[in-house]
């Protein structure tokens, strides 16, 4: 009798795991064959963690458009590549020679290796734009220089002109989400567009950036909306480009209503503004510019600053989903690899080390970091296999990682998703919203303790992004019960 007892709790053993496998499927099958979807694609993936075995799948080497579940892989790599601690930093540096009498008979550089929280107003880890100034203004006083014979100069050269992906939207780059990624960058790379609120119908305007960006001008073609409509205006505009024009709408009313844009040149703007903080205590320079050639002068250096560590910044960026972020992370990892800031350089660095870590790159296509290009595409199982890898560890690159990931119904982008379920607090995922593109990709903690990578993206869907993004958590908290 024990015998049968033994081969009767055998059996069901493999039988509980099987039936849960297979009550997966079937709702990755109800999920691919949703209305919405009759003439769009899907490609979905879920691998057991600690088995690698594939427990749902549709389509799942289908190359689709991640939208921003390409952070994760972004993220994830400067993480493995760069390290949970490592801080970008930005010299202070002068060449020529300084007099008795305090002249630097030279230039002032900035030289950025890539920071993108240098002097942002956003991330509380991060030195905010004042003090960062105040730090750099204090360096040169402390040097005894009294007068800059030459000028404050924006070095930019470690990653070159080429600050944005060839492949984004005309219509994006103007604004705050599309700004590029120089090796010196300032501010976010964002500007704060002031509108004077005005009567529904009427041109509202325009008041004032935040920072003020010296030569910058707006054609203002934005007329009022009803009260309460939201912020639907948008700036076009090229880099470096210094004219710009606005348009779509803003509610009207009687107040101040703001947007966000991209700043056209960082580097020189930084330039500028160190400029003026010198000239504020005294100490007058000869002019403001940027280089993207470094100079063959020797340079001594007065002051380094630090960026908050990477894990930080990787926090940041998958919580509320910064492109910029990405985009000088993915440069970043170039740089420190080959020396090569470039968004080759660091795709090549990623796909080399994932690959020598068993990760297939097959399907796979890559133009930026942050998945705001229309150029990317991957399959699902790639990126649920990307997450598998990176929850085998290194211990260390995990945790980070791990605490970066929004969380269903309290944290990030999943704050309000699966709220009151029983996927409450076991889902962690990165969401991605693009036009007609709809995606998730992280991992599930089952009931059973076990714990699942999953990315499902969904391209071309008809009606709304909020239904099918819905019909996609209701997948996910299948796999939580």
């Amino acid at each position: 009798m024990f015998k049968y007892l033994a081969l009767a709790l055998l059996m069901l053993s493999f039988s509980q795991p099987a039936t849960a496998q297979s009550s997966w499927q079937r709702a990755a099958d109800r999920l691919a064959a949703s209305p919405a979807l009759k003439h769009g694609s899907i490609s979905l993936c879920v691998i057991d963690v600690a088995s690698g075995k594939t427990v749902a799948q549709v389509d799942p080497d289908l190359s689709l458009k991640p939208a921003s579940n390409l952070k994760v892989l972004t993220t994830g790599s400067a993480l493995a590549l760069l390290g949970p601690d490592y801080r970008f930093s930005t010299k202070l540096q002068y060449e020529g020679t300084i007099n008795k009498s305090g002249v630097l008979e030279g230039n002032l550089f900035l030289y950025g290796s890539g920071d993108p929280t240098l002097g942002s107003p956003l991330l509380e880890a991060a030195s905010g734009p004042e003090e960062t100034l105040r730090l750099f203004r204090l360096a040169v006083q402390r040097a005894g220089i009294r007068h800059v014979k030459g000028s404050v100069i924006g070095d930019a050269s470690a990653f070159g002109s080429q600050a944005y992906c060839r492949t984004w939207q005309w219509e994006d780059m103007g604004n705050y989400y599309a700004a590029g990624a120089w090796s010196l960058n300032w501010h976010e790379n964002l500007h704060e567009l002031h509108f004077k609120q005005t009567a529904e119908g009427k041109t509202p305007p325009i008041s004032g950036t935040t920072p003020f960006v010296p030569g910058l001008t707006f054609s203002n073609e934005v007329v009022s909306g009803s009260p309460g409509s939201g912020d639907n205006a948008y700036i076009f505009g090229a880099p470096y480009q210094m004219e710009r024009y606005v348009r779509g709408s803003i509610p009207a009313g009687s107040g101040t209503f703001t947007i966000k844009g991209a700043l056209p040149d960082p580097p020189l703007l930084l330039a500028q503004t160190l400029q003026q903080e010198l000239s504020g205590v005294g100490i007058p320079a000869g002019g403001a510019d940027r280089s993207f050639v470094a100079a063959n002068s020797e340079k001594t250096t007065l002051y380094t600053h630090y960026s908050p560590a990477l894990s930080a910044i990787v926090e940041r960026t998958n919580m509320e989903s910064i492109n910029l972020y990405c985009e000088a992370m993915l440069r970043t990892i170039g740089w420190e690899q080959s020396q090569e800031g470039s968004y080759a350089a660091g795709h090549k660095a990623i796909q080399e080390y994932w690959e020598s870590r068993g990760l297939s790159w097959e399907g796979v296509f890559l133009d930026d970091g942050s998945g705001l290009s229309e150029g990317n595409a991957v399959p699902a199982r790639f990126l649920a296999a990307f997450m598998r890898k990176m929850a085998l560890g290194p211990a260390d690159v995990f945790q980070a990682f791990e605490a970066s990931l929004p969380v269903a119904g309290r944290s990030g982008s999943m704050k309000y998703a699966l709220k009151g379920t029983a996927a409450e607090g076991r889902v962690l995922a990165k969401t991605g919203t693009l036009e007609r593109v709809r995606a998730l990709t992280g991992y599930v903690d089952t009931r059973d303790g076990q714990r699942l990578a999953f990315s499902i993206i969904v391209n071309r869907y008809e009606g709304s992004g909020g239904k099918i993004r819905k019909a996609m958590e209701q997948f996910l908290l299948t796999l939580c019960q």
